[in-house]
């Protein structure tokens, strides 16, 4: 049943991972950097967060506590005028580290007990817990795009108005 559980949640990952790469794809350095009014963070700020983040859960995700000392993570969420370069290297370079990891895991491994900031998690609470982190952010990302890009965004999905095409195409309905 772990086969299961490790094969579905690295399913879910790569599923949000692609979602992100194809927001970030669609939009211009500019537009990367774009931040709407208040305190919301720029899709370019996001992918920093992510980095930091993933890598500081993921980099040697069964033996040390998931929130390493050397982080800054406040400085994750400070503006800064990457290039999209940049931006997208941060972005793989914290795919390959939770991929890697994530890829290195057997079933033995999900009962073990893992920390973030000294908190004892299963490693499927640990899994869990970070793929819903990701889910947050990436939807922040899409709809970031979305505002950004109005009527010319593509949807990732199903677009609207298009689920019954979409079901009986899927399901061999006429």
């Amino acid at each position: 049943m772990a086969g299961i559980y490790l094969t579905s949640v690295t399913k879910r990952f790569r599923n949000y991972k692609d979602m992100g790469a194809k927001t970030i794809a669609r939009l211009s350095t500019e537009q990367l950097h774009w931040e709407p009014q208040g305190e919301p963070n720029s899709i370019a700020v996001i992918v920093k967060h992510l980095h930091g983040n993933i890598l500081s859960r993921w980099t040697d995700f069964l033996t040390t506590d998931g929130e390493k000392p050397n982080r800054q993570r406040d400085a994750e969420f400070e503006s800064d005028q990457a290039s999209r370069e940049d931006i997208l290297r941060q972005w793989e370079e914290a795919w390959q580290c939770l991929e890697a990891s994530l890829g290195s895991l057997t079933d033995a491994d999900l009962e073990k007990t893992v920390y973030i900031r000294n908190e004892a998690h299963t490693v499927i609470d640990a899994i869990n817990r970070q793929l819903a982190h990701v889910a947050y952010h990436v939807g922040q990302m899409v709809y970031a795009g979305k505002m950004l890009l109005q009527d010319k965004w593509e949807s990732l999905s199903i677009p609207k108005g298009q689920s019954a095409a979409f079901n009986n195409a899927k399901f061999g309905k006429p």
